[in-house]
């Protein structure tokens, strides 16, 4: 008993998640797009190094 409360509590905050549309600050959003072409090469070296794998890997060995 007595989970009523947080339900109806949780129900609220799901419904204001799914209904509410954010401001989007596209000034930001353009900055940041415009700015990207040195941030694209680091995220893409980060993508090609799969040397995570293999320390994920090594405990069923």
């Amino acid at each position: 008993m007595g989970r009523g409360r947080a339900k109806a509590k949780q129900t609220k905050v799901a419904r204001e998640l799914k209904y509410s549309s954010p401001q989007t600050d596209f000034e930001r959003l353009q900055r940041e797009l415009a700015g990207s072409e040195s941030g694209n090469n680091a995220l893409d070296d980060g993508l090609a190094d799969d040397s995570w794998r293999d320390d994920e890997d090594s405990w069923r060995r």
